[in-house]
């Protein structure tokens, strides 16, 4: 079974930066689309960041110019910078990988849902206090 492990979540205030990992067990790198969720109880999944096979990325307008998604191939490990933290983005956040539909990184990144990604991590938690 393939298991996706994030690390790297923590309290931070706000305007702090936190770098979260995502250690791939071989289904980051080369994978069609892989990327970053985050969930707040009593809302949906929504994906803040994604990155197809040929290196294009794609943020959520909330997060743009503060967040930078990144794969390793050495060490098939996906990352998601997060500078610039406000409170709003205090979440679970979750890295998950779809390793061939090609047509997911392609959809608008606010209509992507959890059934569209084949792999998911367990989750790490972000807090960022006001």
């Amino acid at each position: 079974q393939v298991q996706l492990v994030e690390s790297g979540g923590g309290s931070v205030q706000s305007g702090g930066s936190l770098r979260l990992s995502c250690a791939g067990a071989g289904y980051i790198y080369r994978s069609a689309c892989v990327g970053w969720f985050r969930q707040v109880p009593g809302k949906e999944r929504e994906a803040v960041a994604v990155v197809d096979s040929d290196g294009r990325t794609t943020y959520a307008d909330s997060v743009k110019g503060r967040f930078t998604i990144s794969q390793v191939s050495a060490n098939d490990t996906l990352y998601l910078q997060m500078n610039s933290l406000k409170p709003e983005d205090t979440a679970m956040y979750y890295c998950a990988t779809e390793p061939i539909n090609l047509g997911v990184c392609m959809t608008p990144i606010q209509a992507l849902v959890r059934d569209d990604f084949h792999y998911w991590g367990q989750g790490t938690q972000v807090a960022v206090s006001s």
